[in-house]
Protein backbone atom coordinates (compact mmCIF):
# COMPACT_ATOMS: atom_id res chain seq x y z
CA UNK A 1 0.00 0.00 0.00
CA UNK A 2 1.63 3.40 -0.81
CA UNK A 3 2.19 5.71 0.84
CA UNK A 4 -0.80 8.00 -0.06
CA UNK A 5 -3.12 5.30 0.33
CA UNK A 6 -2.17 4.56 3.51
CA UNK A 7 -4.31 6.17 6.76
CA UNK A 8 -1.92 9.07 8.07
CA UNK A 9 0.12 8.41 11.21
CA UNK A 10 -1.40 11.07 12.81
CA UNK A 11 -5.25 9.77 11.87
CA UNK A 12 -4.74 6.52 12.79
CA UNK A 13 -3.46 7.75 16.51
CA UNK A 14 -7.10 9.61 16.62
CA UNK A 15 -8.42 6.50 16.74
CA UNK A 16 -6.15 3.78 18.06
CA UNK A 17 -3.39 2.92 20.29
CA UNK A 18 -0.35 2.57 18.36
CA UNK A 19 2.62 -0.40 19.32
CA UNK A 20 6.30 0.64 18.55
CA UNK A 21 8.66 -2.43 18.33
CA UNK A 22 11.15 -3.90 20.45
CA UNK A 23 14.99 -3.72 21.02
CA UNK A 24 16.82 -4.88 17.80
CA UNK A 25 19.93 -4.56 19.49
CA UNK A 26 19.29 -7.27 22.02
CA UNK A 27 17.31 -9.48 19.05
CA UNK A 28 20.56 -8.75 17.13
CA UNK A 29 23.04 -10.06 19.74
CA UNK A 30 21.08 -13.03 20.41
CA UNK A 31 22.01 -14.58 17.15
CA UNK A 32 25.51 -14.50 18.51
CA UNK A 33 26.88 -13.17 14.56
CA UNK A 34 30.44 -13.20 13.71
CA UNK A 35 32.92 -10.96 12.09
CA UNK A 36 32.14 -12.55 8.65
CA UNK A 37 28.41 -12.13 9.14
CA UNK A 38 29.27 -8.19 9.36
CA UNK A 39 31.35 -7.79 6.39
CA UNK A 40 29.34 -10.32 4.13
CA UNK A 41 30.80 -10.37 0.48
CA UNK A 42 29.98 -6.77 0.33
CA UNK A 43 32.49 -6.06 2.47
CA UNK A 44 34.79 -8.89 3.32
CA UNK A 45 38.05 -6.57 2.32
CA UNK A 46 37.37 -3.77 4.44
CA UNK A 47 39.91 -2.47 6.70
CA UNK A 48 38.47 -2.53 10.13
CA UNK A 49 36.56 -5.08 11.97
CA UNK A 50 32.73 -5.05 11.86
CA UNK A 51 31.17 -6.96 14.27
CA UNK A 52 28.89 -5.04 16.66
CA UNK A 53 27.66 -2.54 13.97
CA UNK A 54 24.44 -4.14 13.63
CA UNK A 55 23.54 -0.94 11.10
CA UNK A 56 25.97 -2.21 8.62
CA UNK A 57 23.58 -5.70 8.68
CA UNK A 58 20.96 -3.54 6.46
CA UNK A 59 23.91 -4.07 3.55
CA UNK A 60 25.76 -7.08 3.94
CA UNK A 61 22.73 -9.23 5.90
CA UNK A 62 19.28 -7.77 4.69
CA UNK A 63 17.91 -10.77 5.32
CA UNK A 64 18.58 -11.27 9.07
CA UNK A 65 17.34 -7.64 9.22
CA UNK A 66 14.00 -8.55 7.46
CA UNK A 67 13.52 -11.47 9.50
CA UNK A 68 13.81 -8.83 12.63
CA UNK A 69 10.91 -6.61 11.33
CA UNK A 70 9.08 -9.68 10.35
CA UNK A 71 8.97 -10.79 14.32
CA UNK A 72 7.70 -7.19 15.76
CA UNK A 73 5.24 -7.52 12.88
CA UNK A 74 4.36 -10.94 13.59
CA UNK A 75 3.80 -9.98 17.25
CA UNK A 76 1.58 -7.13 16.55
CA UNK A 77 3.81 -3.84 16.15
CA UNK A 78 1.98 -1.58 14.15
CA UNK A 79 5.39 0.27 13.73
CA UNK A 80 8.78 -0.62 12.96
CA UNK A 81 11.92 1.13 13.21
CA UNK A 82 14.66 1.26 10.57
CA UNK A 83 18.15 -0.22 11.14
CA UNK A 84 19.64 2.79 11.31
CA UNK A 85 20.43 4.08 14.94
CA UNK A 86 24.08 4.83 14.09
CA UNK A 87 24.11 5.60 10.48
CA UNK A 88 25.43 9.32 10.50
CA UNK A 89 28.82 10.10 9.22
CA UNK A 90 29.72 10.63 12.86
CA UNK A 91 28.24 7.35 14.02
CA UNK A 92 29.93 5.23 11.20
CA UNK A 93 33.45 7.06 11.14
CA UNK A 94 34.80 4.24 14.35
CA UNK A 95 33.98 1.78 11.58
CA UNK A 96 35.07 3.56 8.48
CA UNK A 97 32.30 3.66 6.74
CA UNK A 98 31.35 7.77 6.67
CA UNK A 99 31.10 6.92 2.74
CA UNK A 100 28.54 4.48 3.29
CA UNK A 101 26.29 6.57 5.17
CA UNK A 102 23.45 7.27 2.79
CA UNK A 103 23.62 3.42 1.49
CA UNK A 104 23.08 2.69 5.07
CA UNK A 105 19.74 4.93 5.50
CA UNK A 106 18.69 3.99 2.41
CA UNK A 107 18.78 0.43 2.61
CA UNK A 108 17.56 0.49 6.24
CA UNK A 109 14.23 2.50 5.06
CA UNK A 110 13.71 -0.16 1.79
CA UNK A 111 14.35 -3.54 4.29
CA UNK A 112 11.26 -2.15 6.88
CA UNK A 113 9.12 -0.93 3.80
CA UNK A 114 9.22 -4.07 2.84
CA UNK A 115 8.34 -5.91 5.54
CA UNK A 116 5.36 -3.50 6.89
CA UNK A 117 4.19 -3.97 3.32
CA UNK A 118 3.81 -7.95 3.68
CA UNK A 119 2.07 -7.57 6.64
CA UNK A 120 -0.30 -4.95 6.38
CA UNK A 121 -3.91 -4.54 5.02
CA UNK A 122 -6.18 -1.85 4.87
CA UNK A 123 -7.73 -2.78 8.51
CA UNK A 124 -4.17 -2.91 9.72
CA UNK A 125 -1.86 -0.32 8.45
CA UNK A 126 1.62 -0.68 9.32
CA UNK A 127 3.61 2.48 9.28
CA UNK A 128 7.97 2.80 9.27
CA UNK A 129 9.52 5.15 11.97
CA UNK A 130 12.82 6.48 10.53
CA UNK A 131 15.80 6.11 13.33
CA UNK A 132 18.23 8.43 13.80
CA UNK A 133 20.04 8.49 16.72
CA UNK A 134 22.34 9.64 19.10
CA UNK A 135 25.88 9.77 17.90
CA UNK A 136 29.18 8.84 20.19
CA UNK A 137 29.91 12.62 20.24
CA UNK A 138 28.31 15.27 22.14
CA UNK A 139 27.61 18.87 22.00
CA UNK A 140 27.75 20.33 25.46
CA UNK A 141 30.45 18.40 27.02
CA UNK A 142 34.07 17.99 26.71
CA UNK A 143 35.17 14.90 26.38
CA UNK A 144 38.71 16.03 27.71
CA UNK A 145 38.84 16.73 31.67
CA UNK A 146 41.70 19.23 30.82
CA UNK A 147 39.99 21.11 28.35
CA UNK A 148 36.27 21.43 29.14
CA UNK A 149 35.69 24.32 26.33
CA UNK A 150 36.72 21.69 23.81
CA UNK A 151 34.05 20.20 22.18
CA UNK A 152 34.21 16.77 19.65
CA UNK A 153 31.63 17.91 17.44
CA UNK A 154 29.35 21.21 16.88
CA UNK A 155 25.63 21.91 16.32
CA UNK A 156 26.27 22.42 12.60
CA UNK A 157 27.93 18.70 12.26
CA UNK A 158 25.30 17.29 13.72
CA UNK A 159 22.25 19.07 12.25
CA UNK A 160 24.14 18.06 9.06
CA UNK A 161 25.20 14.34 9.81
CA UNK A 162 21.10 13.59 11.27
CA UNK A 163 19.49 15.62 8.21
CA UNK A 164 21.23 13.67 5.17
CA UNK A 165 20.02 10.06 7.59
CA UNK A 166 16.64 11.62 7.55
CA UNK A 167 16.75 12.62 4.26
CA UNK A 168 17.88 8.91 2.78
CA UNK A 169 15.16 7.30 4.98
CA UNK A 170 12.40 9.41 4.03
CA UNK A 171 13.31 8.88 0.33
CA UNK A 172 13.47 5.69 0.90
CA UNK A 173 9.96 4.69 2.65
CA UNK A 174 10.15 6.20 6.54
CA UNK A 175 6.62 7.34 7.07
CA UNK A 176 7.97 9.59 9.78
CA UNK A 177 11.55 10.50 11.27
CA UNK A 178 12.20 9.12 15.57
CA UNK A 179 15.16 10.85 17.13
CA UNK A 180 15.85 8.29 19.70
CA UNK A 181 17.93 7.98 22.85
CA UNK A 182 19.61 11.30 22.82
CA UNK A 183 21.86 12.14 25.86
CA UNK A 184 22.50 15.45 25.18
CA UNK A 185 19.69 18.04 24.70
CA UNK A 186 21.56 19.86 22.23
CA UNK A 187 22.41 16.70 20.49
CA UNK A 188 18.48 16.58 20.69
CA UNK A 189 18.03 20.39 18.84
CA UNK A 190 20.11 19.58 16.05
CA UNK A 191 18.10 16.64 15.34
CA UNK A 192 15.21 18.37 15.39
CA UNK A 193 16.24 21.58 13.19
CA UNK A 194 17.77 19.36 10.80
CA UNK A 195 13.87 17.44 10.35
CA UNK A 196 12.34 20.41 10.01
CA UNK A 197 14.57 21.56 7.49
CA UNK A 198 13.60 18.28 5.51
CA UNK A 199 10.44 20.08 3.84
Amino acid sequence: MTQSVRQSITDRLKQHILLLDGAYGTLLQSLNLGETDYRGALLADHPCDLKGNHDVLSLTAPDIVADAHRQYLAAGADIVKTNSFTATRLGQAEYQLEDQVLALNAAAARIARAAADEFETPEWPRYVAGIIGPTNRTASLSPDVNDPGYRATSFAELADNYLDAARALMANGADFILIETVFDTLNAKAAVWAVERLS
